[in-house]
């Protein structure tokens, strides 16, 4: 059961409509979403996860994108988030488990793993690893987009948000 229930829909959905058009179009109102609806400010930090996202697919695959954010929440064990990219990869039709992954693909799992496992235990070779395939601009934003999946992770599993 949630530590703090969701803001109901009606309201949630008033909230986001004079915060932002922005958000009235683009935000799926999920639990996470309502529960952080209770302070707009809270919502309006973490929600800059879909910016992040946008950026990524800028050099990233929708696939490489769900993979990495995948590997973060899954290492993390929030159960809602690795719920949200497994049913992504699902849509995809990709099975984590049995994946022949790329380089790349690979690169990407092991960094995200690690961000999420303990971040002062991504070494120097990891990096290098890294900046074979992405830019130092690149890089900033794989690690800004970790951050905002772990900052995620975390309020999904300390409020117990349902999925």
């Amino acid at each position: 059961m949630a530590r703090v229930e969701p803001v109901g829909i009606q309201d949630a959905a008033e909230k986001i409509n004079k915060m932002n058009d922005e958000y009235s179009h683009k935000v799926k109102l999920n639990n996470m979403k309502r529960t952080l609806l209770h302070n707009t400010v809270a919502f309006d930090a973490l929600n800059g996860f879909h910016k992040l996202c946008d950026e990524a697919k800028g050099f990233l695959s929708e696939l490489d994108v769900n993979l990495f954010c995948y590997a973060i929440s899954f290492e993390n064990d929030c159960m809602v988030c690795s719920a949200v990219f497994k049913s992504f990869l699902d849509e995809q039709g990709v099975d984590f488990d049995t994946l022949i992954m790329t380089p790349v693909e690979q690169a990407l799992v092991s960094f995200g793993r690690n961000i999420a496992d303990n971040p002062h235990e991504v070494f120097e070779d990891q990096i290098e690893e890294m900046k074979e395939f992405f830019t130092d601009e690149q890089l900033v934003v794989l690690t800004a987009l970790a951050a905002m999946m772990v900052a995620s992770n975390i309020v999904n599993t300390v409020l117990d948000v349902e999925y």
